[in-house]
């Protein structure tokens, strides 16, 4: 922009302005020792020169750093699509996986009489006391509540019709409180991202890994 005005500046003045301001401009580079008189005119031409070359390969340069970064953009492109597709492949065998160990033991469970049936599906449902959670490190801690009352919290992991997901039910001496839902691939995801710790209810925090490990060894141990 302020090249712009001062050649429009430059355009409005007389002969000898102009004149005045170019020798004015050469005693200026003669001082810094740009130029070196008396062949001045001879070494404007050649500065000329020698930028007009110089703008050439700055072009050229500039052209082949463009080519450069196409390229980068068109791999990064195709990494992209093919982890996209990695993610959705394991995604898919992630889902797989749970639908089939729950039909294993839907099935295992169908072969047993009625009474047996009912005893195991009731195994199914996990029970802890927030203090036995916080012991194995599962649980970290609950927003405004104090450690000596973990006692009183229970929780309820039921796992759903839907292979690899629970509701935990929290219960405070013995009222029900709320459910949270919970998608074992989720947490497979997070430890993926490497989360260590998310929340429950909005106020518990718990060990993302040991409640993996804790899912794992109740729910889908062979």
């Amino acid at each position: 922009m302020k090249r712009n005005q001062s050649l429009i500046a430059d355009s409005k003045l007389s002969l000898e302005e102009k004149k005045r301001k170019i020798q004015r401009s050469l005693r200026r580079l003669e001082a810094l020792g740009v130029l070196t008189p008396p062949d001045t005119e001879a070494q404007i031409l050649q500065l000329i020169a020698k930028d007009i070359r110089h703008q050439r390969l700055y072009r050229q340069r500039r052209q082949a750093e463009l080519v450069k970064l196409r390229q980068t953009l068109h791999s990064l492109h195709c990494k992209s699509a093919f982890h996209s597709e990695q993610v959705d492949y394991y995604s898919q065998y992630i889902t797989t996986c749970l639908d089939n160990l729950t039909a294993k033991n839907s099935k295992g469970n169908g072969k047993k009489t009625a009474e047996n049936k009912g005893k195991k599906n009731k195994q199914l449902i996990l029970t802890y006391t927030a203090a036995r959670l916080h012991e194995k490190g599962v649980l970290l801690e609950i927003e405004d509540l104090p450690v000596t009352q973990f006692k009183n919290v229970i929780f309820d992991i039921v796992p759903s019709e839907e292979g690899g997901t629970f509701q935990v039910k929290a219960r405070f001496m013995g009222v029900d409180m709320e459910k949270f839902p919970l998608k074992y691939q989720d947490l497979l995801q997070l430890q993926y991202e490497g989360v260590a710790v998310m929340k429950m209810f909005d106020k518990a925090k718990v060990n993302v890994n040991l409640l993996i490990f804790l899912l794992n060894k109740k729910f889908f141990k062979k």
